[in-house]
């Protein structure tokens, strides 16, 4: 039995709109469960109709396998986190931690022990008599996470749990997060929009899209085998290009730009091919190694970025010119002897078979 369960959710806020589309998605215990997805994909709505604040149209939810329809919310013993600090400001720091297990009946003395336990798990032991205006924006952030943990709750559920933060402090506080709700072992459904913080703190990651679900998978799954071409733009990927594959064995995708050599046999027939940024290595790198194939055209950006270039190439194919983007480690230019063109100049990469992926077309 599945911890929590929503089976075939449903919901639209008015006729011929509808935010969720028959939503099926398991929680096992302990796990870490993200909603991924551009805004007004129904994330938030499913998070709220879990949560008990939204009722469904259709569908039930279910923890371990009760259903949740009957049960008002505040009867689930269920945290609950939002972008918006939601600090009582009249409170002082340990005050906020303290008033759910207020509100439950907790002991003096034992409130002030959880308190002091929540505050050092996210690092702000001694806070306790702090006012809320002191702090910066991640320590209101962290005040509210241990807020949101003290009373022990079966499922804690996030949205956009980081989203005012700045990027450094984002950085910092996603990985941490990730750790303090493992440490604690709690169940949590989070939602964002931001994939590297999805990958970064999920068990799973949940892409969803115009009220379904488009892929469920680990964060590397979801990475590397996108399954949709939603998914794939989502994720930032660019270069698409449809593709027909004419072999059974050692197949090709023929492509506006070329022919590519597959990693594995496939069926025939159309699709659009995937070439991930990383897919590439300069000629003359390694000229011995098998490749998928061969890329030639003008360098039409080229940007530092430390350990890699991201640049920008033009190809002209049979339909036409393509840009396609790529990132290449800097080493790869000092171990090939190469010099980095600059912008305007012709450069040629090999394609790495294993790097390419087919998606179904468009």
């Amino acid at each position: 039995m599945n911890f929590l369960s929503a089976v075939d959710i449903h919901k639209a806020f008015s006729p011929g709109t509808s935010v969720l589309r028959g939503v099926d998605l398991d929680v096992a215990e302990g796990e870490i469960v993200c909603l991924l997805g551009p805004s007004g994909c129904g994330k938030t709505t499913l998070l709220r109709i879990v949560a008990g604040l939204e009722q469904a149209d259709q569908g039930v939810v279910l923890l371990r396998g009760q259903d949740l329809g009957q049960v008002p919310v505040h009867k689930r013993h269920f945290g609950l986190m939002f972008q918006e600090f939601a600090l009582f400001p009249h409170k002082t720091v340990g005050e906020n931690v303290a008033f759910g297990l207020r509100m439950m009946g907790w002991s003096p003395q034992k409130i002030d022990t959880r308190v002091k336990e929540m505050l050092e798990l996210v690092a702000l032991s001694g806070y306790e008599d702090r006012s809320v205006f002191e702090l910066s924006g991640g320590e209101r952030q962290r005040t509210a996470l241990a807020r949101s943990l003290a009373p022990e709750p079966l499922l804690l559920m996030l949205d956009e749990p980081l989203g005012s933060l700045d990027r450094t402090l984002r950085e910092e506080l996603m990985n941490e997060l990730r750790m303090i709700l493992k440490r604690v072992g709690v169940t949590a459904l989070y939602v964002t929009h931001d994939q590297q913080e999805a990958f970064a703190i999920a068990d799973r990651v949940v892409v969803m899209n115009q009220g379904l679900i488009e892929q469920i998978g680990r964060p590397e799954q979801v990475y590397n085998s996108p399954q949709t071409l939603f998914v794939a733009h989502f994720l930032g990927f660019s270069n698409l290009l449809p593709a027909i594959v004419t072999l059974d064995t050692s197949p090709m995708a023929d492509t506006p730009i070329g022919a590519f050599r597959l990693p594995h046999p496939v069926q025939r027939g159309m699709y659009t091919l995937l070439i991930r940024p990383e897919a590439v290595d300069l000629v003359g790198y390694d000229d011995s190694r098998k490749a998928g194939g061969r890329l030639s055209g003008r360098l039409v950006t080229r940007s530092f970025r430390g350990s890699i270039y991201h640049i920008a190439l033009e190809i002209v194919g049979k339909d036409g010119p393509h840009l396609m983007r790529f990132d290449i480690p800097v080493r790869l230019w000092r171990d090939a002897g190469v010099p980095v063109p600059e912008v305007g100049n012709s450069i040629d990469l090999y394609v790495d078979s294993e790097q390419l992926l087919l998606l179904p077309p468009e």
